[in-house]
């Protein structure tokens, strides 16, 4: 199911929740009942529980997308650095150069191609993809500077692969959703706190108002929705891609 279909599924569900009660309100109403003013104390409460829930739904939102930029600026850090790194290669004599450029080449064809699916999927990063970043800082780290150029270029090249590496940890770290249980359970039934207190000011007197409710309803379903959405950097409809790495190596068969 597409994240479209979900999202127009919940709204549908939300209007229908609310027209359903509405018309068993109307079917149960008695003659004497008063539709026509609503305790002061109600409005007072119904009021402030809008408030505080649009103040926890801000807060969510705020939360996911920062969430998010944080995954794509990791993204991005880590492809930059290792183009760096294969950049600064050039200090090197060919045999090794073409060595420590395949090390990278190897790392990004198998992080896009392979890793990248499995990340999505399972929420975490391989293991052999922490092989392949560790042979690469081997095989700089192991070989002695020959000459003073390879040695001001050693520092340098060493610092972009722990560059590389930590913006990996960041990555495996922000794949899968952010927000704890606990933080869903309160979203939803504040959802549903804040919805049901619509049909304590006894909404059901006029079309106005029964529209009304439902664009109500409406809004806080497409919120949870695109916190729902944003929840998860790499999986979903609004997700971080592999782009800067198909930008930054425009030479390799990348797939995404």
């Amino acid at each position: 199911m597409s994240e479209l279909v979900a999202l127009i599924i919940a709204m549908a569900s939300a209007c229908a929740v609310v027209l359903v009660v509405v018309l068993l309100r109307q079917r149960r109403a008695t003659a004497e009942e008063n539709t026509d003013e609503t305790p002061d104390v109600i409005e007072y409460i119904t009021m402030m529980i809008g408030v505080v829930y649009a103040i926890v739904l801000g807060l969510a939102i705020a939360g996911v997308w920062e969430a998010r930029g944080s995954a794509q600026d990791d993204l991005f850090n880590e492809a930059q650095s290792l183009r760096e790194v294969s950049d600064r290669a050039v200090v090197y004599p060919a045999e090794f150069r073409d060595q420590v450029r395949a090390d990278v080449d190897a790392y990004v064809t198998y992080v896009v191609n392979t890793e990248w699916s499995y990340m999505k999927e399972t929420g975490s990063i391989t293991e052999k993809g922490d092989q392949l970043l560790l042979k690469l800082r081997n095989d700089v780290a192991t070989r002695s500077p020959a000459s003073d150029l390879e040695s001001q270029g050693y520092q340098p090249i060493m610092d972009r692969i722990s560059q590389a590496s930590e913006a990996r940890n960041e990555r495996g770290q922000n794949a899968g959703p952010s927000m704890p249980g606990v933080v869903w359970l309160g979203l939803i039934g504040g959802a549903v706190v804040t919805v049901g207190m619509l049909f304590a000011l006894q909404i059901r007197r006029t079309p106005r108002e029964l529209i009304l409710a439902l664009c109500f309803s409406v809004l806080i379903s497409f919120l949870l929705f695109i916190i729902w959405d944003f929840d998860n950097p790499f999986s979903r409809s609004v997700s971080v891609t592999t782009q800067p790495f198909e930008d930054l190596f425009p030479s390799l068969d990348l797939s995404g």
